[in-house]
């Protein structure tokens, strides 16, 4: 169980790309503080291995959506399907991505750029366009998106990633003061690098040039990632919107 308690008792989620990696942390953190957990992913083996361990973290109901976020129709039905699901939705994690390959910007082909921007960036839109909605009627509601110190700092032969995550940090300081009147709060984290699946699509060099960037020497942990999301979830996060949170390991001291 997580060392400090957050209370999500009764609390609706939903955790895109949460069958594996850092997604299931997030998952898992949200299930431990009392909320129910909606797991979407585009592989149904993931779904069906994460809500089996989900169900020994929480006494909530845990349920997962085939989706991809990428695809405003999928996001739609997901949605609708959650609420069925759930009878609501209050919370929110985007956390669905994909890193593309290392290459230099030039040499980068068109149809890998698009296929990053899809899921990350426009994957964060979309979904946020149809849970906004449920939230606003219910007049609750927190969404946090999973970015990246590489949309502040700009990360070399990673293009499509480095702008994907710089437009969710936009993103999420518009839509924090769209809805600043409201009690639906949208905040993000950039973390620098966690040492997940996602590794698997980057270079060796790339993985070390990451590494090198952290004062503190070592990569960030889901565990650590999940604990501030889940503050960023909670009814105690109710005067920071739009606000991008770090996890850095000292990088990012501005």
């Amino acid at each position: 169980m997580a060392s400090n308690t957050i209370d999500l008792q009764g609390r609706n989620a939903i955790v895109t790309g949460g069958g594996a990696g850092l997604g299931y942390a997030i998952s898992e953190r949200l299930a431990q503080s009392g909320a129910n957990v909606c797991v979407w992913d585009i592989n149904q083996d993931a779904i069906d291995g994460a809500i089996e361990k989900l169900a020994q973290e929480g006494s909530g109901t845990m349920c997962g959506v085939v989706g991809n976020v990428a695809d405003v129709a999928s996001v739609k039905d997901a949605v609708k399907a959650t609420q069925d699901k759930l009878g609501g939705i209050d919370i929110t994690v985007n956390n669905a991505g994909i890193s593309g390959p290392n290459m230099t910007s030039w040499e980068y082909p068109a149809d890998e750029w698009q296929k990053v921007i899809d899921v990350n960036l426009s994957g964060t839109f979309h979904v946020c366009s149809g849970v906004i909605p449920v939230m606003l009627e219910g007049d609750y509601g927190r969404i946090v998106n999973i970015a990246s110190v590489a949309g502040k700092d700009g990360n070399p032969k990673a293009p499509a990633y480095t702008a994907s995550k710089a437009g969710i940090i936009g993103l999420t300081k518009g839509l924090g003061k769209e809805l600043a009147e409201t009690n639906v709060m949208v905040n993000c984290v950039t973390p620098a690098a966690v040492r997940t699946a996602i590794f698997d699509q980057m270079t060796e060099e790339h993985i070390d040039f990451m590494l090198s960037k952290i004062p503190m020497g070592r990569f960030g942990l889901a565990e650590e990632i999940a604990a501030m999301v889940a503050w960023l979830c909670s009814e105690d996060c109710s005067f920071s919107t739009g606000g991008v949170f770090d996890l850095s390991g000292g990088r990012s001291t501005y």
